[in-house]
């Protein structure tokens, strides 16, 4: 009989011991995924102070992500604020839209902020080319005209599928959303210029327009590349690698 009570007690501590250790693995995986959502939804860095006024590149003593602060003693509410985004951009190009950008480089209030905004003018016809932002998700708000918008997503896993377009058209009052680093675009389709305001998730969220990059950079990429990659014989990439390819921000 002693040897049975023996035996069960043990048993209970064993039983005990296996469930404080599931406890401390589930404890442990939690914080770990929490820990890499943190960082895998993070775009900027959240702020440890009120706030971090950049201090222009041109006056830094040194190099950092993102941009220094300056004196708290020395800010002033200017640091914060930006005027002009009710005038509207010039569009005399050649692709007929004009991006005014309200960033960490117009306002240095927004440093460490994560946010940032551009109004985005568009003529008769006027596009806003395929680009993406590598460090930011997009918000856009039409004020005039009527848009035609759209994003594609990224390589499926599976290389039979192609990668999926997402169009909507827009008009005024109508709000679209383009997720982080995706490729996108806006055109104006109606009879009117065209105005939008989007806001972005980054102080200063990057652009990528793909024709300029792929085809404006400098020094150019080898045209066997693109050949290649486009699939298309050498003069087509030589016209294309000729072109002035604009930057409308």
């Amino acid at each position: 009989m002693q040897t049975y009570n023996l035996i069960t007690q043990t048993y209970k501590q064993y039983l005990l011991l296996a469930k404080m250790k599931m406890g401390l693995v589930s404890l442990t995986t939690l914080f770990v995924i929490a820990c890499l959502a943190t960082f895998a939804y993070a775009s900027d860095p959240s702020p440890l102070q009120d706030f971090c006024v950049a201090v222009k590149d041109a006056d830094a003593a040194v190099f950092v992500n993102g941009k220094i602060c300056k004196d708290p003693n020395m800010v002033v509410a200017e640091d914060f604020f930006l005027s002009g985004l009710n005038k509207p951009g010039n569009t005399s190009n050649p692709v007929g839209s004009r991006v005014t950008p309200a960033n960490v480089n117009q306002i240095p209030g927004l440093n460490t902020l994560g946010i940032s905004a551009v109004r985005i003018d568009y003529a008769l016809n006027g596009l806003n080319p395929p680009h993406t932002h590598p460090r930011a998700t997009e918000i856009l708000v039409v004020s005039e005209g009527t848009l035609y918008v759209g994003f594609v997503t990224s390589n499926p896993a599976n290389p039979a599928i192609k990668n999926k377009l997402f169009t909507k058209y827009l008009y005024p009052g109508d709000v679209f959303v383009f997720p982080e680093g995706l490729i996108h675009f806006q055109f104006n389709v109606g009879k009117t210029n065209a105005v939008a305001f989007a806001a972005l998730s980054s102080q200063n969220p990057g652009v990528i327009t793909i024709a300029n990059a792929v085809f404006g950079s400098d020094p150019p990429i080898n045209p066997a590349v693109l050949t290649k990659a486009f699939q298309v014989e050498k003069n087509v990439i030589d016209y294309l690698q000729a072109q002035f390819w604009w930057n409308i921000d």
